[in-house]
């Protein structure tokens, strides 16, 4: 407690003091980039994201997926069940939301929210999955369900590094499916870049019966 109020909360963007609870200062929040509320078209999959990945937003992507800020996973959730399209997210709330297995009793007409797995290996080195983090949070506040039903396996390479063609390629090794998919589902991850990624996780859905596949992120590359 005394360290608590001793140190105050830094911004993950700048350094400088923040608001309890809040990840980044008010100045890192104005620079945040607001995207359009229409989502884009990457490799084929619908993605939506509230910002873009640039300046603060970047910064708040690495402190969760790099330096285990796993608060910060509450405030993108924030950020995208506060904008995103209806239609994407749903815009009647369920109660009882929750992590529940795949194909128990749930509405054919909503979508699921579906995190894009993580390898093994690199799930033991960091000890939690970012994307899962942020769908549950999202599960949270908007009433939906998550299916944590994809998992990855081959190659653990990261996309960091890569070429923008490797990117386009796929992501090293491959997705798929865990556990039953849902009718329909919505891809949650932290960041787009190339829609690789999303795409080889659409694709693992569309192949078990998945008749609908969309995504949300936090943050998306500019020109993407």
């Amino acid at each position: 407690m005394l360290a608590r109020m001793l140190v105050p909360p830094l911004c993950w963007g700048c350094g400088g003091v923040a608001r309890r609870k809040e990840p980044l200062c008010g100045g890192c929040r104005r620079l945040l980039r607001r995207l359009a509320t229409d989502p884009v078209l990457l490799c084929g999959v619908r993605v939506w994201a509230p910002v873009a990945y640039s300046g603060p937003a970047r910064d708040l992507v690495r402190a969760l997926k790099f330096r285990g800020a796993t608060a910060v996973a509450d405030t993108m959730a924030a950020q995208i069940a506060a904008n995103a399209p209806a239609g994407l997210l749903g815009a009647e709330a369920a109660h009882g939301a929750g992590r529940v297995p795949p194909g128990a009793g749930r509405p054919a007409c909503r979508p699921v929210l579906v995190p894009v797995p993580l390898h093994p290996r690199r799930l033991r080195r960091r000890g939690y999955n970012q994307a899962a983090l942020i769908a549950d949070a999202l599960a949270r506040r908007a009433g939906q369900e998550v299916a944590d039903c994809l998992a990855r396996t081959g190659s653990a390479a990261t996309q960091v590094g890569r070429g923008r063609a490797e990117r386009r390629a796929g992501p090293a090794g491959s997705v798929e499916l865990g556990a039953p998919a849902p009718d329909r589902a919505v891809l949650v991850d932290d960041v787009a870049t190339t829609g690789a990624t999303l795409a080889a996780c659409a694709a693992a859905l569309r192949v078990a019966g998945c008749v609908d596949v969309a995504a949300l992120v936090f943050a998306r590359t500019i020109g993407r």
